[in-house]
């Protein structure tokens, strides 16, 4: 356990990577740089930006709220949008993702489980093969390199490796086609399910294979159930396209909440909490209200990592509120911490935190909670 470099408390779980406690981020202005010391190290050895680029020359790129505006032949936050000729430019060029596809097995371990059609009865027999599990069928897998976001909690950070070498990302170069392909052609394929990473830098690619692999199904009487793990914070206008497609083939969109209060967003994401945290309830909004017009699956569910000494009570309890003041039956999966990245100074999340989130969650009225990862659960704190 560390020290906070303001207030000196030892009394709560602290990193000493972040430097500063949950108290002193809300309360004194000095803690959040202390904080973001931590990403500027990080993506300075990455040679990323170190904050999203507002070029007075360049181009604005409008896929998601850190809403970067991109200098001649320089990249966004992400790594993946490049200003090429005074147009934007995927890096690796048209109709191109850089990510890795494979088959998991159903039923999974995925964020929506508890409320997935391949794992549960919801949505069968029009979006689901079986009453119950899918033993036999999989989902295909879509990790996409690059995010934009910068968690330090980041369980999959090597990613970011990928975006910033060329010639890695071209061991990774997945043609539209090919990812159709491998979505249409498997009839044990079920789900395609989009994650990483974050499929928001991709979000122009993936919708367009999206639509055609729910067309092709269409006309072939297939299912295939097109599902997002996200954070949230991509153009209300683009999660809007996202839900279309997952309401009609009977996916899920899973929006992973970081933290409520915009200092501990950024602390723990580096990008602009005030804009980011405003971003993910307004497409909070805008799923949840999609999704009365499907009431067999749940068309949102909500994601939040329990952080150690982060995502505490106070942060719950604002997260808790709010998603209760939208609609008490979203689906809430709250996920056990293991030490990762840059954040391997804490332990994993103790059962103690996870049963207090419960009872946060349930004394506003939200009827579905889950716990994800329980196995990583323990006595730590």
């Amino acid at each position: 356990m560390g020290v906070c470099r303001l207030c000196g408390s030892r009394d709560i779980v602290i990193s000493n990577a972040i430097g500063v406690c949950s108290n002193c981020l809300r309360s004194n202005e000095k803690a959040l740089d202390i904080a973001m010391d931590l990403h500027r190290r990080y993506r300075a050895s990455l040679e990323l930006p170190l904050q999203p680029p507002k070029s007075s020359k360049g181009v604005k790129c409008s896929l998601c709220v850190n809403e970067c505006v991109i200098g001649l032949e320089e990249v966004g936050y992400c790594g993946l949008w490049t200003n090429h000729g005074n147009a934007l430019r995927f890096v690796e060029g048209f109709d191109i993702g850089v990510l890795y596809a494979y088959l998991d097995p159903l039923p999974t371990n995925c964020v929506a489980t508890p409320i997935c059609p391949a794992a549960t009865p919801c949505g069968y027999p029009k979006y689901s093969v079986s009453n119950g599990p899918e033993y036999g069928f999989y989902n295909l897998a879509v990790f996409f390199a690059g995010c934009n976001l910068d968690c330090v909690f980041c369980q999959n950070w090597d990613h970011k490796n990928i975006v910033v070498s060329p010639n890695l990302r071209k061991r990774y170069r997945f043609s539209a086609t090919e990812l159709i392909d491998k979505a249409i052609k498997d009839d044990r394929v079920t789900c395609i399910c989009y994650f990483g990473g974050d499929p928001g830098p991709h979000i122009i690619y993936a919708l367009k294979i999206s639509r055609k692999i729910v067309e092709l199904a269409r006309g072939k009487g297939l299912i295939k159930r097109i599902c997002w793990e996200t954070n949230g914070i991509e153009n209300p206008n683009i999660v809007k396209e996202m839900a279309k497609i997952s309401l009609e083939s009977g996916g899920i969109v899973k929006i992973d909440w970081k933290a409520y209060t915009p200092e501990m967003y950024q602390a723990l994401t580096g990008v602009d909490g005030y804009k980011a945290t405003e971003r993910v309830k307004k497409n909070i909004e805008i799923v949840a209200e999609m999704s009365k017009e499907r009431i067999e699956i749940p068309l949102l569910t909500i994601s939040i990592l329990l952080v150690p000494g982060y995502v505490d009570e106070e942060e719950l309890r604002g997260m808790a509120g709010y998603i209760a003041s939208i609609d008490r039956d979203i689906p809430i999966v709250l996920l056990a911490f293991h030490p990762d990245h840059l954040l391997r100074d804490l332990p994993p999340t103790s059962i103690s935190h996870a049963e207090k989130a419960v009872k946060i969650f349930k004394d506003v009225g939200l009827k579905r909670i889950f716990i994800g990862n329980e196995w990583l659960l323990g006595q730590y704190y």
